[in-house]
C-alpha cells in the first residue's frame, strides 16, 4: 500500500465546508472525507510549526519529545515516522519542509550548514523537493517562468494575488509530487507539507477575490479579563490581530482563498491518484501542524493556549477499511494519533515512545478499547530568553517556566502555566472560551486531570525493560533480534 502524508500549514479545524463551515469552500477535502473518515474533534500538540510538527513525526507530546520552538533541536535518539516506513521498505520522499533542527551532537563543528538554519529535514526523508523558509526553488521555477522582479521568499509569497494560480507555491509542489508519483513502481510513501494557508495572507491569483471580505464573520473578541501572557501577545506585532475592521475583514477572506486554493492543488492529487489506479491503495492522512487564531481573542497566527491555535483539520482514508467511509469520529484524537497509524497500515509493530495511539479502530467503524476524554497541548515561550550570554545555571531557572500545558475535554479547558498560576474556561456554557471557572472543586478536578495525564506519558522508552535471562519486555528499536519479549522494530 502507499502512504500519503500531507500537512497543511496552519489550516483550522472549522475552516472546513464538510465540518459546517459556512463559506469557505473545499470541496476535495470533503471528497476525501466522504471515502474516509473525518476528524471533528482533531487537535495539534504544540505550536509554532517545529514543535507542532516534532509531535506530529514521533508521535510523542511536547513533554517527551522537548521539541520547544523553531529551532530546537530534534534528539536523534527518538524514532519517527519515516525512520519507521524506512524500516519496512519504503524509501521515504519530503516535497515541502519539515522544520526539524538537527541534533548539534551529530554535526562536525559551528561551520556545519545544518547548524544554520532551522528548517532541517526530519531524519529518513528523501528530500525530493525541500523547501524551506527561503523557498529558492519555488523562486528559481519562476525565474524560468520569466519572472525577473522577485525579491526574497515572504514579500514574493505575499504577491501571490498577482500571478496566476498556476504559478503558487502550491502548484510548484504539487508539479513536482505529481511528476515523481508518474514514474512510481513499487509501493511508495510521499509527505507533501504545504505551507499555504500560512501568512502572509495573500492568496494565489485569482483564489485572492474568491472570497468578499463583506460576507465574512468578525472574530471573537477578547475577554475584557485577562492573563498577563494573553495581554502581551496581543502587544507583540507578529500576533497582535489588525484593529481595523476592514483589514481584519481582508485578512480573513485572504485565509479562506488560500484554503480554497490548496484544496484545488489537493484536487490535481486526487485526480492523478485515479488516474493511475493508484486511489484505492494508497493511505491519504490530511492534517496541519497547527491552528490560526484568524482575529479571535485579539490575534492572528498561532500562540497561546487557544482552541483555536490547536483544533486542526484531521482526514484519514485507508482503501482497506472502507466500512467506515463517510463517518465522522466526535471523540478527541491528537496529532501524535497519525505515526502510530500509519505503523498499524503498513504493519510495523507501534514504538514504545509513542503517546499516541492508532486511529484503525475508527477506521475500520470500531469503538476503541480505550480512548481519551480530552484533547491536550502545550506552548513553550522561552526562545525569546535565550541570548548568547551564558545563565547562572543550575541556579536560574527562568527559562523552565515559561510554558503552558493545556487539557480540555468536553465542558472546560484547565490551563497550567509554568509560573504556578493557571486558567479554566467554561466551555459547557461558554463554547468562546472567554468565561473562568474560578469554584475551587471543580477546578480541583481538571487539575488532577492534567496531573494524572502528565504521570501516564512519562517517558516509557526503557522503563517496560527489564534486564536479566538476556533482557525482557519492550525493547526499543535497534536492538539485536532474540533478546527481548517484543520489539519496536
Amino acid at each position: 500500500m502507499n502512504v500519503l502524508l500531507i500537512t497543511l500549514d496552519q489550516f483550522r479545524g472549522d475552516c472546513l465546508s464538510a465540518a459546517g463551515h459556512p463559506l469557505v469552500r473545499t470541496p476535495n477535502l470533503d471528497e476525501l472525507a466522504r471515502n474516509g473518515v473525518r476528524l471533528n474533534r482533531h487537535y495539534s500538540q504544540a505550536a509554532p510549526c517545529g514543535p507542532g510538527r516534532a509531535s506530529l513525526y514521533t508521535g510523542m507530546y511536547q513533554m517527551n519529545n522537548r521539541v520547544v520552538a523553531n529551532g530546537t533541536p530534534l534528539d536523534a535518539r527518538f524514532d519517527n515516522v519515516a525512520r519507521a516506513a524506512r524500516r519496512h521498505g519504503y524509501q521515504p520522499a519530503l516535497f515541502g519542509y519539515t522544520d526539524q533542527s538537527v541534533d548539534p551532537r551529530e554535526v562536525s563543528g559551528p561551520d556545519d550548514p545544518r547548524l544554520q538554519h532551522y528548517t532541517g529535514v526530519l531524519p529518513g526523508f528523501d528530500p525530493v523537493l525541500h523547501l524551506p523558509d527561503d523557498h529558492e526553488p519555488w523562486l528559481q521555477w519562476l525565474r524560468e517562468l520569466g519572472y525577473s522582479d522577485l525579491g526574497t521568499a515572504y514579500p514574493e509569497l505575499a504577491r501571490e494575488p498577482e500571478r496566476p494560480a498556476e504559478h503558487s507555491v502550491s502548484a510548484f509542489l504539487t508539479n513536482n509530487a505529481i511528476e515523481w508519483i508518474g514514474h512510481q513502481s513499487q509501493p511508495w510513501f510521499a509527505h507533501l507539507s504545504y505551507l499555504r494557508p500560512h501568512p502572509p495572507y495573500a492568496a494565489a491569483g485569482h483564489f485572492a477575490t474568491m472570497y468578499d471580505p463583506a460576507d465574512v464573520t468578525m472574530p471573537i473578541e477578547p475577554a475584557e479579563s485577562r492573563h498577563p501572557l494573553h495581554d502581551f501577545v496581543m502587544q507583540f506585532g507578529a500576533t497582535a490581530a489588525p484593529i481595523d475592521e476592514a483589514k481584519m475583514r481582508s485578512l480573513r477572506a485572504q485565509y479562506y482563498g488560500m484554503i480554497s486554493e490548496v484544496d484545488h492543488q489537493l484536487g490535481r492529487l486526487w485526480a492523478e491518484l485515479h488516474e493511475r489506479g493508484m486511489w484505492d491503495d494508497t493511505l491519504i492522512i490530511v492534517t496541519a501542524d497547527h491552528g490560526e487564531q484568524l482575529g479571535d481573542h485579539g490575534l492572528i497566527q498561532k500562540v497561546g493556549y487557544f482552541e483555536q491555535s490547536y483544533h486542526i483539520l484531521g482526514i484519514v482514508r485507508d482503501p482497506h477499511q472502507p466500512q467506515a467511509h463517510g463517518s465522522v469520529v466526535d471523540e478527541f484524537t491528537e496529532n501524535i494519533d497519525v505515526f502510530p497509524t500509519i505503523c498499524d497500515a503498513i504493519g510495523a509493530p507501534v514504538p514504545a515512545q509513542c503517546d499516541g495511539l492508532p486511529l484503525t479502530p475508527f477506521l475500520r467503524g470500531e469503538a476503541p478499547p480505550w480512548w481519551r476524554d480530552a484533547a491536550h497541548w502545550e506552548f513553550d515561550w522561552r526562545d525569546i530568553y535565550i541570548t548568547d550570554e551564558p545563565n547562572e545555571w543550575p541556579w536560574d531557572r527562568r527559562l523552565e517556566r515559561q510554558h503552558l500545558a493545556v487539557r480540555r475535554d468536553a465542558s472546560a479547558s484547565y490551563v497550567q502555566f509554568g509560573d504556578g498560576s493557571w486558567l479554566c474556561f467554561d466551555l459547557a456554557n461558554d463554547p468562546t472560551g472567554r468565561t473562568e471557572i474560578s469554584a475551587p472543586e471543580v477546578v480541583l478536578g481538571h487539575a488532577q486531570a492534567m496531573l494524572v495525564w502528565r504521570s501516564q506519558h512519562a517517558d516509557r522508552t526503557l522503563t517496560d525493560v527489564l534486564i536479566d535471562k538476556g533482557g525482557r519486555g519492550r525493547m526499543p528499536a535497534g536492538v539485536p533480534q532474540g533478546v527481548g519479549v517484543s520489539k519496536d522494530m
